[in-house]
């Protein structure tokens, strides 16, 4: 294919952790809403291969597969403007990832942070899987020749090794694949409301820390009314000086739509401690609609099931020819 015939085509990957939290809401799924809205070829995947790099016991697996498939159409993915599914379904993603893995050199896997950080936590027992996840990322992306991916700052260095491996596959093989292209997300990492120096995570042991989209409106008033500020009671906007109150400005701003400026603007005169209130009342307004829809959704596994299904087979259409090539060109 000539490099003018190639697809706008986005794919992004979301880990099945169960409910996603405010930070994947408005650092991601937000995101998505709106590129299905934008793109003819856009392709979002439940990456269950990726979730076994870390220790699962298999029934949580499969129901945090449920949960976050409930909650990203809860949010407003729509399986018909998008291709939603399963990637453990498309078995052309571990086939690539193997082929990709042969062209890719260990001391460059070695040097990715994720590996020596969450290597730290295992006590350096790291597998095999978590050093060639990487890898796996890379085919998820260039099995469908995607030429755009929504990422994460913490994802940047995986794309730019997709990047690399799609660029030597072609000086190997003949122009194939498109090189992928970062979309950055505009929406600031949202931090922990217990340490604003670190980002909000679903494996934070402080159960204060962190909001999930599934929380009810007495548990977000609380886990906003305990948020970590400082001694200065007027609201500002400095991430440096004043991570707390900023990150509270940052969601703010994230959940409304509006500019940091303007929620700035709405904040004069007020205190943190009542500007807390309102940061609590937008989330809370925001998430009440989506925390309904989660529960009828949960309801009827089936459906969502099906749901993953059923784009498994789109995808697998679009897979299948593009692989077919590949193993033409590698000599299978």
């Amino acid at each position: 294919l000539s490099q003018n015939m190639v697809v706008d085509r986005i794919f992004s990957g979301i880990q099945p952790t169960g409910t996603p939290h405010l930070g994947n809401y408005l650092g991601a799924i937000q995101n998505w809403v709106n590129l299905q809205e934008k793109c003819s070829s856009v392709l979002y995947s439940i990456m269950d291969m990726h979730s076994l790099t870390m220790p699962k016991e298999p029934a949580v697996l499969r129901q945090n597969i449920l949960d976050t498939t409930a909650a990203i159409l809860a949010c407003g993915i729509d399986p018909k403007k998008c291709f939603l599914f399963r990637q453990s379904l498309v078995p052309e993603h571990a086939e690539l990832a193997w082929i990709l893995g042969c062209l890719t050199n260990v001391p460059r896997l070695l040097r990715l942070p994720q590996w020596k950080m969450k290597r730290a936590s295992l006590n350096s027992e790291g597998t095999v899987g978590l050093l060639t996840y990487p890898v796996l990322q890379a085919a998820d992306i260039l099995l469908y020749k995607s030429t755009r991916v929504p990422v994460g700052e913490d994802q940047v260095l995986h794309l730019e090794l997709a990047q690399d491996i799609a660029q030597h596959f072609n000086k190997k093989y003949g122009e194939f694949f498109p090189v992928p292209k970062a979309i950055l997300s505009t929406t600031k990492k949202i931090k922990s409301l217990r340490d604003p120096s670190v980002k909000m995570s679903k494996s934070d042991p402080q159960k204060l820390a962190t909001v999930n989209i599934t929380d009810s409106p007495d548990e977000i008033v609380l886990k906003f009314r305990k948020a970590v500020t400082d001694f200065t009671s007027e609201v500002t906007y400095d991430p440096a000086a004043r991570p707390g109150v900023s990150n509270l400005v940052s969601i703010h701003a994230a959940v409304t739509g509006l500019s940091i400026k303007e929620v700035l603007h709405q904040a004069t005169g007020l205190d943190t401690a009542h500007y807390k209130m309102v940061v609590a009342e937008s989330v809370i307004q925001k998430f009440a609609p989506i925390r309904n829809e989660i529960k009828k959704l949960q309801e009827d596994k089936s459906h969502l099931i099906k749901i993953l299904e059923d784009g498994a087979e789109k995808a697998k259409e679009l897979a299948a020819p593009i692989y077919q090539e590949i193993r033409r060109l590698v000599g299978f």
